[in-house]
């Protein structure tokens, strides 16, 4: 068995954890809890949830909720899609939604760092999508680097501690035989890149 495209269906605790982890940390959960923070953190007042909670919906739970139907539909197993060359088309409903998002966010005036912190996604979504071609990025240590790296730049550098989420969740991707180390790797340090969108904010 691999560790790129087959999935570790071993009965042990540590395969226990390692679901938990993968589960509640999964991007959709994440990018909720991120984007509130830099929506508030970029409007200064409660307003900036509103827009925090449009770029989770866009950014999360509406590509969440696409692999949930085509699931339904059975064209993939779960929500991990462990078959790369079946990937394509979430990243291109990932880049679609997020670029709605980004235009209605423009369009009503948000403030500036919440929509920097949109085409920070959507230009980690390209970069996915073109390594995706070629080799198995992980996305799930993209995101869970991601969120980080932005709540550190919106807030405070204290938030770098939370990356040993960022290290539980490569981990977990290990542990269920979902990605290899360097394929979580990848992902974190392209999540952590996202940042570098505010140095021009």
């Amino acid at each position: 068995m691999t560790s790129t495209d087959t999935t570790d269906t071993t009965a042990s605790p540590d395969h226990a954890t390692a679901r938990t982890v993968t589960d509640v940390f999964q991007p959709r959960n994440l990018l909720l809890i991120g984007m509130l923070g830099v929506g508030l953190a970029a409007a200064g007042h409660w307003t900036g949830l509103l827009w925090g909670f449009l770029g989770a919906l866009c950014a999360g739970f509406v590509p969440a909720g696409y692999i949930e139907w085509e699931r339904g539909r059975g064209t993939w197993g779960d929500r991990h899609v462990v078959d790369r060359t079946k990937r394509a088309p979430i990243f291109f409903v990932i880049l679609g939604s997020i670029g709605i998002g980004s235009l209605v966010m423009v369009l009503g005036h948000a403030p500036t760092g919440i929509l920097a912190a949109m085409l920070a996604l959507w230009a980690m979504t390209v970069v996915l999508l073109a390594v995706n071609t070629v080799w198995k990025i992980s996305v799930d240590a993209a995101v869970a680097s991601a969120v980080v790296a932005l709540l550190a730049a919106v807030h405070s550098p204290w938030w770098l501690l939370a990356h040993t989420m960022t290290v539980a969740v490569c981990w977990s991707r290990v542990a269920l035989g979902y990605h290899s180390v360097a394929q979580t790797v990848a992902g974190g340090s392209l999540g952590a890149a996202t940042a570098g969108v505010f140095l021009f904010v």
